[in-house]
């Protein structure tokens, strides 16, 4: 469970408990005996090099067989479990990102801004080393970001407070002055060599399949053999209850058991479509347009128009409950309030907020800084269409989604790896519902998941191997 405690202001998530919760074990064959100490639970997509476009669409070969090899003698291998568990260094936020002198500074900067009512409100702040002052001129966004921060400001402060109270007692949370003599040095993170995003962008030159051609792949317990062009066109499905292992560019990754991915961009969507499945809980986390992504070139981000066309009416079933991530840009805001969400058929229902803390029960920014706040937002919607219609007469019960609830955890220092819903949102979908991630890094045993670096997170460095038992 990744649910520490739940209150009435919402949910305390203990984010690498959840992943650590799923099975990954990986079956392997006991050495001597086998020939190639292979494990059986394990998929070779190993490709030729990137040099060019030929050799991208080489095939290889596929292996996911689950029968014990006898040895010269008759017997059979001794079969061996391989246990992962997430690297939990990644989890050690244990102080905030922010030192506390940037607080004091935070601080005394927002002693000198009048939150409320002044649209266009200069104010004289000193800059630091120089005897002249400056002016600042707040622009519309950031005046809207301050009127939004001054009606939530409260429900965070005090919802939280409940929560990392009982963080504390329960000893899921350190009073910060047990966590000082951990401060380590900053953490090497590992290095995907493997660009899944380039992948995603050079498969788009391979030829189209035919409609039979782009049937689910199943990575079950006999021999197949695929190409990396059946990977980039088709659903793949891990469903046994082990792990899988597979290779991809000389790089490994851990396939969680019951789970399912779509390699691709947004313009090859169409292997989602094609299985003509439709999901009860759709969650989405777009590539959001901003400066610093502008600048960096480091991460792709989409422009509205572009998330607008996200086919979310094609997949979604009846009543289908879709929860977007949104920046604290009231931009991005008002855009999947009024613009998003209307064009997909889509209700409101509620907006929930995503509070950062440390693993002591600290913010991880200061609440007020001007700059950054510990928190993201959730927009919930319904899908509310015609076909809903009938469902509803039926007496079908929809509980109903509380407002405002708050969703605290510790963050991974991993880029928008964001905490698991799953078990937050079960109350609010039909049991055994079908579940379906956009825009995800990292996969969950009963969802679908969808992105161009869908495998990203699951990265064997991002995991410890355990000690191997029989």
């Amino acid at each position: 469970m990744s649910v520490v405690r739940e209150l009435s202001p919402g949910w305390l998530l203990d984010h690498l408990s959840f992943i650590n919760k799923i099975s990954y074990e990986l079956h392997q064959h006991h050495e001597p005996c086998c020939s190639k100490n292979e494990p059986i639970s394990s998929v070779h997509l190993d490709t030729l090099h990137m040099d060019s476009m030929s050799s991208f669409g080489a095939s290889a070969t596929c292996i996911a067989s689950t029968t014990k090899p006898e040895n010269d003698d008759g017997g059979n291998c001794e079969m061996l479990i391989q246990k992962y568990v997430f690297r939990s260094e990644l989890f050690d936020v244990t102080k905030p990102y922010i030192t506390s002198d940037i607080h004091k500074e935070c601080q005394q900067s927002n002693e000198k801004e009048d939150l409320v009512n002044d649209v266009k409100k200069e104010i004289s702040i000193s800059v630091s080393g120089k005897k002249r002052k400056r002016c600042v001129v707040f622009n519309q966004g950031e005046l809207d970001a301050m009127e939004y921060h001054t009606k939530i400001r409260g429900l965070i402060l005090d919802g939280s407070s409940q929560l990392i109270q009982e963080g504390l007692k329960s000893g899921f949370l350190h009073p910060l002055y047990e966590k000082r003599d951990k401060y380590s040095e900053p953490i090497t993170l590992p290095l995907d060599t493997c660009n899944l995003s380039e992948l995603c962008e050079m498969a788009k030159h391979l030829p189209s399949l035919n409609e039979m051609e782009l049937q689910t792949l199943q990575l079950m317990e006999d021999d197949i053999s695929v190409t990396e062009q059946d990977l980039f066109s088709r659903i793949v499905e891990n469903n046994s209850s082990f792990t899988k292992m597979i290779t991809l560019m000389g790089q490994k990754y851990l396939l969680p058991p019951k789970s399912s991915f779509l390699l691709s961009d947004i313009s090859c969507m169409y292997p989602l479509l094609s299985c003509k499945k439709t999901y009860d809980v759709i969650v989405i986390d777009p590539p959001w347009q901003n400066k610093s992504v502008k600048r960096s070139n480091r991460y792709s981000y989409l422009s509205p128009l572009q998330i607008k066309q996200i086919p979310i009416p094609k997949v979604a079933a009846p009543n289908c409950l879709v929860v977007t991530w949104v920046t604290n840009r009231q931009k991005h805001l008002r855009f999947v309030k009024e613009e998003l969400y209307p064009s997909w058929s889509v209700e409101i229902v509620a907006e929930w907020h995503w509070v950062k803390i440390t693993s002591s029960g600290e913010f991880v920014f200061p609440l007020d800084s001007p700059h950054k706040k510990p928190y993201e937002g959730l927009i919930l919607g319904r899908v509310r269409e015609k076909a809903a219609l009938p469902l509803r007469n039926a007496g079908v019960k929809e509980l109903p989604i509380p407002d405002h609830k708050l969703i605290v955890s510790v963050p991974c220092t991993l880029h928008s790896h964001k905490p698991p819903l799953a078990e937050v949102l079960k109350d609010y979908i039909k049991p055994e519902g079908e579940c379906l991630e956009l825009f995800a890094r990292n996969l969950q045993p009963g969802w679908t998941s969808w992105g161009n670096e869908v495998l990203k997170f699951q990265h064997v460095d991002y995991f410890v191997a355990l000690e191997s038992k029989s």
